[in-house]
């Protein structure tokens, strides 16, 4: 896994060994971040189930002013933490070594929206069902945050069409999709 774009173009990034960690191919990266092009620069980015980092590390990459990663898994944060460091990007990031409902909670105190949260829960775990209204009812989000989560190509998406914002887009994959979500 590599960074495609920008400042850390052509790093090499860390991943946890296991399963716990499921990384996103550079193809899939390529494609979300063409999607996302126009709304990079000098963004802040949420990245929850962050693994080992690498889509908030492209989005440092490309651009964002800001990244704060969210991960439960100790090894995972370790390589975060490494891959940020790799890619001299640590001064505009924050690492939250927590669950990811605790890490809403804390962040929604703070009152500080950001443009773009992503997130790539486990997949059949139904996190999407619980983690994205709770991000549509807090402060988190604010009127034009793009909200993406990663799922199962043979995700349900007919709960998540009666969130608060309506799904803008759908980007299927060979096993997997993107759902966007425009507050």
């Amino acid at each position: 896994m590599r960074v495609i774009a920008g400042s850390a173009r052509r790093l090499v990034l860390k991943c946890p060994e296991g399963k716990h960690t499921r990384p996103t191919t550079d193809r899939i990266k390529e494609t979300l971040f063409n999607i996302l092009q126009g709304e990079i620069v000098d963004a802040r980015f949420l990245d929850l189930f962050s693994g080992s980092g690498g889509i908030g590390i492209e989005a440092l990459s490309r651009g964002a002013k800001q990244c704060v990663f969210v991960e439960n898994e100790r090894e995972a944060v370790t390589c975060i933490k490494q891959n940020l460091k790799t890619t001299r990007l640590s001064d505009q990031a924050q690492v939250m070594a927590m669950d990811v409902m605790q890490a809403i909670r804390r962040l929604d105190s703070l009152h500080e929206p950001f443009d773009i949260i992503f997130m790539d829960p486990p997949y059949h775990k139904d996190f999407e069902i619980k983690v994205i209204p709770c991000l549509l009812e807090s402060s988190l989000v604010r009127e034009g945050t793009l909200v993406i989560t990663e799922a199962a190509l043979d995700t349900d998406l007919s709960v998540m069409e009666s969130f608060s914002s309506p799904i803008e887009r759908v980007k299927d994959y060979k096993t997997n999709r993107h759902v966007f979500f425009r507050v």
